[in-house]
């Protein structure tokens, strides 16, 4: 019984990252609804960003992460306007490609300037401090990422549903001419959507930098994060991270009862019986465009 509540308990960690990227994504998704695959890849250079902050410049902790978050923003601003806006009258595929196309630039980079080598992030958590309660192991950074994804969701939820900005966002998504013809500035609102995405972005990456700091660190949560997002709904917060949840303890029992070797498949099986049965999401409504 121990061992049942520590998998779903590490399940549960686990998917918090899964929920933070799976965030990220569905921020940009719900205003252009293209899936932005090199959100991994801004997150892992915004990490890279910040350790260079505590190593080289022996800066404290929270200077580092603020100056990281406002790098993030403007990292965000820059390649929406700087690349995204620039497409020739894109496609819903063409723009899936040039995501991947900024994903792999910014690997290449990270690896060219910080090398393949596992680095040490500074942070006041280490990766092994932990909480035990009744035999049960948690890691504070576990608790740390918990709490972050719970409160970034909630902030998210009513940013979107009360504020102007989120409302413009929604309208942007929804119709981007009926939008522009209102008064809505659609490409500020697309550039100020990537900065936000890379925000929640960052906060992942730093969450996961303490555990895991090299140029493909961010490729499982980045992946993992997609598949929660189309099984909650890629238009639905709430959802997105119920099913990172949902995925996190699913895998994890897989991999404790069933198969440790094919414990990463399985969020693709999910994914794939997902839009199987309900391709909208399992939290997201279906709408019908009438013409």
């Amino acid at each position: 019984m121990i061992d049942l509540i520590q998998i779903i308990v590490n399940g549960i960690a686990v998917g918090s990252s899964y929920a933070l990227m799976g965030l990220a994504m569905v921020i940009i998704y719900k205003t252009s609804e293209v899936p932005n695959f090199a959100q991994g890849e801004m997150a892992l250079i915004s990490s890279y960003f910040a350790m260079t902050l505590l190593i080289s410049f022996n800066m404290s902790v929270y200077s580092a992460f603020l100056l990281t978050f406002v790098f993030a923003i403007i990292l965000g601003c820059f390649l929406e306007f700087a690349i995204l806006r620039r497409a020739k009258e894109p496609n819903v595929l063409g723009m899936i490609v040039i995501t991947i196309g900024i994903e792999m630039v910014l690997l290449g980079f990270v690896s060219w300037k910080f090398g393949a080598d596992q680095k040490t992030m500074p942070f006041p958590i280490g990766p092994y401090d932990s909480f035990i309660i009744r035999d049960i192991f948690i890691s504070k950074l576990e608790v740390l990422t918990l709490v972050a994804a719970l409160l970034l969701m909630s902030v998210l939820y009513l940013f979107f549903k009360y504020s102007k900005l989120g409302l413009a966002m929604k309208a942007t998504q929804q119709n981007s001419v009926a939008a522009q013809i209102v008064g809505i500035r659609t490409n500020r609102i697309l550039m100020m959507t990537w900065g936000i995405s890379s925000l929640v972005g960052a906060v992942a990456g730093l969450l996961i930098s303490p555990t895991i700091m090299q140029p493909f660190m961010m490729w499982d949560p980045m992946l993992k994060g997609f598949a929660a997002a189309v099984m909650g709904g890629m238009t639905s917060l709430p959802g997105v991270v119920i099913s990172a949840y949902m995925l996190g303890i699913i895998e994890n029992l897989f991999g404790g009862y069933v198969s440790i070797e094919f414990k990463t498949v399985v969020a693709f099986v999910i994914i794939v019986l997902v839009l199987c049965i309900k391709p909208s999401g399992l939290f997201s409504k279906h709408y019908v465009k009438k013409v």
